[in-house]
């Protein structure tokens, strides 16, 4: 069995499976958009939905679960369609046991969650339905440990992703995940099979530097460790920032050393954008655009045979941002020769793009070429993998 990650395809937004080599796949869920349409049996929209829950494993009840799931920033396009898939509440309430098997929500077993991410988006935006319903839950899994001294069961599991200022977090230590800390395994699972080393978001005091980090949506970034079979004894890394802006990126090359932002598999931040590379506006500047060498430095730390993922639209030469089609260029840049450069909006083909899955491997990742098994529903199609264009 190897490890497993599995980007779908939802146009500009994430969402993005990461499954252990363990038997049973444990599974990390990286934000979510399901978008209505795609629950349209007579629309084109790639039904996501579907294809997450073909991969992901039932309970003695015949739920569905994810055994974590991480939201690196509350922005639309990395939580839609939270409320209507998964279950957000205590377990001991679920109400969708008589329902469709297709039409059960989602339960959550253990949530990783940044208060500072919520705090500073709250400053520059309102927060949508989905991203408040996240935010409500996060507050009662806390509320759940305080009260039973932090002894609770799947459901009611949560850890906090950083530390935040003004003593927000004081007391929630056996829970609390420090900056620059490492989480071993998913729930409590897998310990020896996967280390999360949280990089951002970084905690301040300064409230200029605050001010900073919210107009450049200061998301979770986590630099994963894999091993790449449950009997292998290699590790391939895979590199997740959400909308982080430039200005992380080269604080996160000022702060941390090459190796520690070394990558097999990094997905391209804010869909390929070009905010994350440089200061300067690509629709406004094009190719006059200046690029910020410290986060390109940051970025660019691939091993041989890297890929590099844009969850966007297809990259095309235009104004548009994101996607952008310089970033593309630098990206490609940066793998070289020897790296590739996927994009879920063309994969296999425009028209109808499918989820591009990850296996790892001896060294790095490959491209899955073999069916998926599906661990929810034997019969149905599995998806391709993309091609290597």
């Amino acid at each position: 069995m190897n490890s497993k990650v599995t980007f779908f395809p939802v146009d500009n937004g994430d969402m993005t499976l990461l499954q252990l080599a363990d038997d049973r796949q444990t599974c990390l869920l990286i934000d979510c958009r399901i978008r209505r349409s795609a629950d349209d049996p007579s629309d084109t929209t790639p039904d996501v939905a579907s294809e997450l829950r073909k991969r992901i494993k039932k309970d003695a009840q015949g739920r569905p679960f994810v055994d974590a799931m991480l939201l690196s920033h509350p922005d639309e396009d990395h939580c839609l369609g939270l409320r209507a898939h998964f279950w957000l509440g205590p377990v001991q309430d679920y109400p969708d046991d008589d329902r469709d098997q297709f039409q059960k929500r989602i339960i959550i077993r253990e949530l990783w969650s940044s208060p500072m991410v919520f705090r500073r988006a709250s400053k520059k935006l309102t927060l949508c339905d989905d991203a408040k319903a996240f935010a409500t839950e996060a507050r009662r899994r806390v509320k759940a440990n305080r009260d039973s001294g932090f002894n609770v069961s799947d459901g009611d599991r949560i850890l906090i992703l950083g530390q935040d200022k003004d003593g927000k977090t004081d007391g929630l230590e056996q829970i609390l995940v420090r900056q620059g800390d490492v989480i071993n395994g998913i729930n409590g699972v897998g310990q020896n099979l996967l280390k999360s080393r949280l990089l951002a978001p970084f905690r301040e005091q300064d409230e200029e530097v605050e001010e900073e980090l919210s107009k450049n949506d200061s998301s979770v970034v986590i630099n994963f460790s894999i091993r790449e079979s449950s009997s292998g004894d290699c590790f391939s890394r895979f590199l997740s920032g959400g909308d982080s802006g430039v200005c992380i990126w080269e604080r996160l090359w000022r702060e941390y050393t090459a190796d520690d932002l070394k990558y097999d598999l990094l997905l391209a931040p804010h869909h390929c954008s070009w905010r994350s590379l440089s200061h300067d506006s690509w629709s406004d500047n094009g190719n006059d655009a200046e690029i910020s060498e410290d986060a390109r430095s940051a970025l660019a730390q691939a091993n041989d045979d890297a890929f590099i993922v844009s969850s966007s639209k297809p990259v095309v030469d235009d104004d548009n941002d994101p996607p952008c089609i310089r970033a593309k260029r630098e990206y490609r840049s940066i793998l070289g020769s020897t790296g590739i450069f996927k994009c879920t909006g063309e994969e296999p083909t425009r028209k109808k793009p499918e989820p591009i899955v990850f296996q790892g491997a001896r060294s790095g990742f490959r491209l899955a070429v073999a069916a998926v098994a599906t661990a929810s529903v034997a019969s149905a199609a599995p998806p391709r993998a993309g091609s290597d264009d």
